[in-house]
């Protein structure tokens, strides 16, 4: 049977008259912008995420964008991020001036390595952009520790890890600001773009409400030059009608990834199994929330093309770091520069992971490898 990446109808179906219901409540009050409903979905979000100020903005890679803005990110600064992740993490430091200082990740989790940092700092680093990368924490205490002696910020990238953990503490409550992504695909979608920042700091709170609305306090007096990064309405009701049911999905993707290291296993094609493929780690101190299920397996392109003939749909997450990508060329890194991040890229592949996924499916999913890896 084929099996999707992603299908978002099998989450909405049995929501689709609260959504409508909520959707109607917006266009009966003909208030888009701002609100009610985005102060409301702040509220909850903040509660969420156990942070005292969650602020809704239009996207995730907004929400990277305004946070270094009210941080004061400028041209002339640096800003240490991995270079394997999405494209917004290293473009919105280069949309301010900055310069992305690069540095290779951990072979195992995917995300930063802590012990890189230190080496990349500079007098010019301004801020450390850890990212969680497919809904697992990166390692802060060590990259917490590091910034707290340098006096830098710590901007959670966070985009793909609502709901995560780091030894008890939420995603994006652990540095200076967290930021977050309402994409659809992700674990909490909207219909469209939107995004969130959170802090516990008041008056970043304060700078990044101000910057979000074109740095107007009161309405067209400018006391900043911000732009217009605001949460629609809409996007906010819809939100607030899925937000309660996103502990429950979240289980249901890790009781999934559980079922996948299982058929993996039996199927003997679990590394650990003596078999070709590296499955996703999940440590002790941790709470992955399976935005993706990325394993690694060798000759992936050529897997991937039998797999797709076989209706199995997966993505590359992501096929070309930053340091090789043609856009950050004047930044002067080379190929063999990061060699985990560039074997990660030729081999990562993710699979179907959503909630709804069956375990006929899984099997459909794990059977196809099997005969894929042959």
């Amino acid at each position: 049977m084929p099996v999707p990446l992603l299908d978002l109808r099998e989450q909405y179906r049995p929501l689709r008259d609260d959504i409508l219901t909520a959707i109607t409540r917006v266009c009966d009050s003909q208030q888009f912008i701002g609100g009610p409903e985005v102060a409301a979905l702040e509220g909850e979000l903040a509660a969420f995420t156990r942070v005292p100020h969650a602020i809704g903005v239009s996207s995730g890679t907004d929400a990277l964008l305004v946070a270094m803005m009210a941080l004061g990110i400028k041209a002339g600064d640096e800003v240490i991020t991995p270079t394997f992740s999405f494209f917004a993490t290293a473009g919105c430091v280069v949309r301010l001036g900055a310069t992305p200082t690069l540095v290779d990740i951990d072979p195992v989790t995917f995300n930063i390595d802590p012990t890189a940092i230190e080496r990349a700092l500079s007098p010019r680093t301004k801020a450390i952009i850890p990212v969680h990368l497919y809904g697992l924490c990166a390692d802060m205490d060590p990259i917490l520790e590091v910034a707290n002696r340098a006096g830098l910020a710590v901007i959670e990238d966070a985009a793909q890890a609502i709901g995560s953990t780091y030894r008890g503490r939420q995603a994006g409550a652990m540095g200076t600001a967290g930021c977050f992504s309402f994409f659809p695909s992700k674990n909490l979608g909207a219909f469209g773009d939107g995004g969130f920042v959170t802090t516990h700091d008041e008056k970043l709170a304060h700078e990044i409400r101000l910057l979000r609305n074109h740095g107007a306090e009161p309405k067209y007096f400018h006391l900043r030059v911000g732009g217009n990064f605001r949460l629609d309405a809409l996007q906010a009701a819809v939100l607030r009608v899925k937000l309660p049911f996103l502990a429950r999905w979240t289980d249901m993707r890790r009781l999934n990834a559980e079922r996948y290291d299982r058929l993996f296993a039996e199927a003997g094609l679990s590394r650990a199994s003596g078999g070709p493929i590296d499955l996703p780690v999940h440590p002790a101190d941790r709470t992955h929330i399976f935005n993706q299920y990325v394993i690694r397996v060798p000759d992936r392109d050529r897997v991937r093309e039998r797999l797709s003939a076989k209706g199995i749909g997966t993505e590359i997450y992501y096929p070309v770091p930053f340091h090789l990508q043609e856009c950050f060329a004047s930044l002067g890194y080379r190929r063999g520069d990061f060699p985990a991040a560039e074997r990660a890229a030729a081999e990562v592949l993710a699979l179907p992971i959503y909630g709804e996924l069956t375990a006929d499916q899984q099997w459909e999913v794990v059977s196809a490898l099997r005969d894929a890896t042959r």
